[in-house]
Formats: structure tokens, sequence, C-alpha cells
């Protein structure tokens, strides 16, 4: 896929793995970084993916009913009822952990349920998924920024 659609894949492929579909996009990462792609722009396309991923969760946390989130998404309310908690302490600010794996979905879901002010989710969020990806490509490139 990431070879016919190149950085458009990249963006698809990060996008598919915010959501509740799991993915790892490292490997998308790598895959770019190995086709020549720029580390700056594979870094940037990969956390707009995935930032985008990260707020369809969030849309999904504000618009659906718990019933389908639990039935169709097979998001499991305890575990959306603890990260709620964790979001009210946190408020906004929890937006920069929506990268990590596993649980970020649930956050960003129950930001969502939470109505917490989507613009300054998506910031969040995007700064957080960036400095995830900055990281990344560094570590997968080994070699100087510069």
């Amino acid at each position: 896929m990431l070879e016919q659609l190149g950085l458009f894949g990249l963006f698809l492929g990060c996008m598919l793995s915010a959501t509740v579909v799991p993915f790892a996009s490292e490997a998308l990462l790598a895959g770019a970084l190995l086709m020549g792609y720029g580390k700056w722009a594979v870094s940037f396309v990969a956390a707009l993916g995935n930032t985008t991923g990260g707020m369809i969760s969030f849309l999904m946390g504000w618009l659906c009913k718990w019933e389908w989130l639990e039935r169709f998404f097979r998001v499991k309310r305890e575990k959306l009822e603890r990260m709620r908690g964790r979001v009210a302490k946190y408020g906004v600010w929890a937006a920069l952990l929506t990268w990590l794996p596993f649980v970020g979905d649930l956050i960003a879901i129950a930001m969502g349920l939470m109505r917490v002010n989507p613009w300054w989710t998506l910031l969040l969020m995007f700064v957080g998924k960036l400095t995830r990806y900055v990281a990344a490509t560094g570590l997968l490139s080994l070699t100087s920024w510069f």
C-alpha cells in the first residue's frame, strides 16, 4: 500500500491506527523512511494522519451512545469509565497522551464523551502525536536531523 500511495498511504495507515482498528503505524513510518521520504515530512504526515484518526475516536465518544460503543466498537464500559475518571482529573491535557498504545483510543473516546473542548483537544493531540513521531523517526533513522 505504502509503495503505491506514498505519503498519502502513510497518512491513511496512521489514521487507521489511531482508531479502534489495531495497527502499528511504526512499520509504515519505517517503510516511508526506507523509500527515501524526508524525516520531517514523514513525521508531520504521520502525526497528521494519527491525529485525524484520534479525532475520529473523539467524535465517536461525542456522538455515539454507550450501547453503540460497546456493541459495534467493542469498547468495554468499565475501561471507559476508568479512563473518564483520569480525563476528568487532567482535562484537555489528557489529549497529549492519546499517542499511547492501547489506551490512547480510550482517552480520545472518553474526552469526546465528556465534551472536552474539541479545538484544544485537536491542538494538544497533534502536539503529542508529532512528538511521538519525531522521536520514532529519529530512532528509526539513527542519523542527524540536521
